[in-house]
């Protein structure tokens, strides 16, 4: 798949974008590659198109210029392929409070692009569906692996959510690439190895990064990398930088492997990941300056007891 194809499957079959709508592509100096090809996709649909670029931000979640929130809020559709994530950003979610819809590309490469859009989305939000049905209603799930994890997820009130991809009425969102069944728990309690993907690592080839949580809250964290972030955090925030902020189930069933890309792997179907620090963006209640997904391989999910049937690729 080229560019060029990816850019038409998210602007004509993720996002429905139609002749008469107005189009904003958000992009940075180091994206700029795919923001183009997005672009230029768009325009062939739509005169209505512009493209904003400004230079990367520092970290995820910081907010994007002035001028970048405005145009978000006021096109109909949006699409941002950044280096930093605007995806928790209030400039998204005004965006989408106004009306628009869109998708956000954090991290995106060329490689990630084209591999996580080279996929039929109908299937996806299929699948999504399908395991949607199965958690939605638990009041407890639990995951297990061979390496170890063991821990357990309470929803309390929250709605579990999913990132199907599709996005065609105002005010909807997703992540590209998507294919995601997920919820902000109100509890955790147990062990999660990750053995998948984590930033800074990246792919993790012969090593697992543990975790140990109590009441909801990280408390023990084997790896200094990981936890210097977190450490880093609670420099601002104290210990909401330790919230066990998520719990994701896969559903991408054109990801056939892991690259070392969180926004790819943690889509990729028959994973499992956990996040640490913001949920805020998720249904969540804590706001956080990270938001650190960890992916888990070969996972065993259970719903109040009964196993849960992942998709796989």
């Amino acid at each position: 798949m080229s560019l060029r194809d990816a850019a038409e499957t998210a602007v004509e079959q993720c996002l429905g974008l139609h002749p008469e709508e107005s189009c904003v592509v958000v992009t940075d100096d180091k994206r700029e590659e795919i923001g183009r090809a997005i672009y230029e996709a768009a325009r062939d649909v739509s005169d209505a198109t512009t493209m904003l670029q400004y230079p990367p931000g520092d970290q995820h979640g910081e907010e994007p210029p002035a001028p970048v929130a405005a145009a978000m809020a006021d096109a109909d559709v949006f699409v941002a392929p950044t280096t930093k994530s605007l995806s928790h950003t209030r400039a998204r979610g005004a965006a989408n409070d106004a009306g628009a819809r869109g998708a956000t590309l954090p991290g995106i490469t060329a490689d990630v692009f084209t591999t996580g859009l080279d996929a039929d989305y109908e299937t996806i939000e299929a699948h999504c569906e399908d395991v949607l049905a199965q958690v939605a209603d638990a009041t407890e799930v639990r995951v297990t692996t061979p390496l170890g994890t063991d821990i357990t997820f309470e929803a309390g009130d929250r709605a579990w959510r999913d990132d199907t991809g599709i996005v065609r009425e105002g005010g909807e969102f997703s992540n590209l690439p998507a294919g995601e069944v997920f919820v902000s728990p109100t509890d955790a309690n147990g062990t999660y190895v990750v053995d998948g993907t984590m930033m800074p690592h990246g792919k993790l080839d012969d090593e697992e990064l543990r975790f140990e949580v109590a009441d909801g809250v990280v408390t023990e964290i084997s790896d200094d990398r990981v936890r210097e972030q977190v450490e880093a955090g609670s420099e601002e925030v104290g210990e909401d930088a330790y919230n066990l902020a998520e719990l994701g189930i896969g559903t991408n069933v054109a990801v056939t492997e892991l690259v070392g890309s969180v926004l790819l792997d943690e889509k990729a179907a028959g994973t499992v990941h956990i996040a640490i620090g913001d949920d805020a963006g998720i249904g969540g209640d804590t706001d956080a300056p990270l938001h650190l997904d960890g992916i888990i391989r070969e996972p065993t999910v259970y719903a109040d007891g009964e196993e849960v049937e992942l998709p796989q690729p």
